[in-house]
């Protein structure tokens, strides 16, 4: 018993004196990793100054001065629009979410062709669109400086990163700044155009934006572009016919606005973004434009055609809530 005694007590000598003499080494290693995390928050500081300056300087401010939005308004109006209703059928639009909206907010739509954002901007009330930015992927649209004019000049783009790290350090700073102003940012948080046309991964980015402003999100979506424009084409092209060529309908539904509680709420908006672009409104969209066809066969073929075709007719109560509204 003696001897075990002793043992076991000379044993715990040792572990305190190595212990003891460990202590120095433990605070060393402390004092390191104070330092090596105060170092790191000092890059991530200076990075984020590098990013904000970089993101400034890509911006092409000017595209959002008056003179520049009266060209802007005239090439859309004018050359854009015309070209793109030779492809295309002037869209169906539901935007009665406009009558009590609040200004500014984030509209956040699908995406799968480069006619997206000028559809969009067409369907857009006049005075939503003169005070709208569209976010931009900054790696492509700002390469050259030619390229980055050209885009900001024609639907007034800011910069954007979507390769990791875009809404951090400092990279948001000039849209933080706009939307502060009063200034409404169209987003497409899949990143890129969609090449199947099926909705992709979306990135919570806007949700993001919206929480930290207090802003809702409006979600477009949007019908018809990839058929009229896929990734890969440079032009629209029409619907081939028996006969002669078609135009394709194109489609623009605005939903209720969102309104994020908080940033760690992200993923749950972008999740019911996401399901009310994939909610199936077909019928609802055969069913409009079924009655508008009749409507106007029956205007004019009066007569015998127009008794024929009568109960076909949609009742107009039944389609008043959601009838179309031209877009300006």
């Amino acid at each position: 018993m003696g001897d075990g005694t002793n043992r076991a007590k000379a044993r715990t000598n040792e572990i305190k004196a190595d212990l003891r003499g460990r202590v120095p080494e433990l605070g060393e290693r402390t004092a390191r990793s104070a330092e090596e995390l105060k170092q790191r928050g000092v890059e991530l500081r200076t990075r984020g100054g590098e990013l904000a300056r970089q993101y400034a300087n890509m911006d092409v401010s000017w595209a959002r001065c008056g003179y520049a939005r009266a060209a802007r308004a005239g090439i859309l109006r004018f050359i854009l629009g015309p070209m793109i209703d030779l492809y295309t059928r002037r869209p169906i639009v539901q935007r009665d979410v406009f009558d009590d909206l609040p200004s500014p907010v984030i509209f956040v739509a699908n995406h799968s062709s480069h006619l997206d954002t000028p559809t969009i901007l067409r369907a857009i009330p006049r005075k939503w669109r003169n005070r709208t930015a569209v976010a931009a992927a900054a790696d492509y649209f700002y390469k050259k400086r030619w390229k980055a004019n050209g885009v900001a000049l024609m639907f007034n783009t800011v910069p954007l990163g979507r390769n990791g790290g875009g809404l951090s350090s400092g990279a948001t700073d000039h849209v933080d700044k706009l939307i502060d102003k009063g200034w409404s940012l169209l987003m497409f948080p899949e990143g890129t155009r969609s090449r199947d046309g099926e909705i992709g991964k979306v990135r919570s980015g806007a949700a993001v934006i919206a929480a930290q402003h207090g802003i809702p999100i409006v979600p477009i979506h949007v019908r018809g572009t990839h058929d009229a424009m896929p990734p890969g084409q440079n032009w629209p092209k029409r619907k081939p016919g028996r006969f002669f060529s078609r135009r394709h309908q194109i489609e623009v539904r605005f939903g209720q606005p969102i309104v994020p509680e908080s940033e760690e709420a992200r993923r749950e908006v972008m999740d019911e973004i996401r399901e009310f672009w994939e909610r199936d409104q077909t019928p609802e969209v055969d069913l409009l434009v079924m009655h508008r066809v009749l409507e106007d066969f029956e205007a004019r073929h009066p007569g015998e055609a127009s008794r024929r075709f009568r109960r076909a007719v949609v009742p107009e109560a039944a389609v008043e809530p959601h009838s179309p509204v031209a877009a300006d």
